[in-house]
């Protein structure tokens, strides 16, 4: 199983950090180490001081397939969910400094957690809201009719490079509010009024 993901997808959390508008989805990829299942908690790591959430729907692969044309991407996902992309923010910015790959800040332990899946039948996949809580504090709220690159130009793109394969995770980018998490933090993510995650900073 491969996870991939799509960085720098909502216009206002491109501004938030500075950061480029892109041409091209932004790619990176995490080792299945990085999932965390069953709303675990997440241990904070000793090696970075600032790790921020960044709430993301996630689309699960459900056959092969590569070189996928756009108008049939649909065919090859059926269930979406949520996750959460834990960026070790100091770590990133140390890398992108020199140029290099953001794999450490991205892909540590625990880095990826996720939620159960639903079907896609059951959202509206271009006008899905998606949210998550801190505390009880509503700190990032996002509509999948903002992103930049929708889910079937995002699996078509992908599938350009990469053979994709059912189980494989494509977590879609997020949207503006990202910040620094704390021990003892709670988070909680919700599609739609669906609580999705539920689980402690520890």
């Amino acid at each position: 199983m491969n996870i991939y993901a799509i960085g720098r997808n909502y216009t206002e959390h491109i501004e938030e950090l500075n950061n480029e508008r892109p041409k091209d989805p932004v790619v990176f990829m995490m080792p299945d180490t990085a999932l965390l299942r069953n709303n675990d908690p997440f241990y904070h790591p000793d090696y970075s001081n600032d790790i921020h959430h960044e709430i993301e729907v996630v689309i699960k692969v459900s056959k092969q397939g590569k070189n996928i044309q756009e108008q049939f991407a649909h065919k090859y996902y059926e269930e979406i969910g949520l996750g959460i992309d834990f960026t070790a923010r100091d770590l990133q910015q140390k890398a992108k400094e020199k140029g290099l790959p953001w794999t450490i800040a991205k892909g540590f332990n625990g880095s990826a957690p996720i939620s159960s899946f639903v079907s896609k039948t059951t959202v509206d996949l271009n006008n899905l809201n998606f949210s998550l809580e801190v505390d009880g504090e509503k700190r990032q709220n996002g509509n999948t009719s903002m992103m930049l690159f929708n889910f079937d130009f995002i699996l078509a793109y992908l599938s350009k490079y990469f053979t994709l394969r059912p189980g494989d995770l494509i977590y879609t980018g997020t949207p503006k509010g990202v910040s620094a998490v704390k021990i003892g933090n709670r988070l909680v993510g919700y599609m739609e009024d669906k609580k999705m995650l539920d689980f402690e900073v520890k």
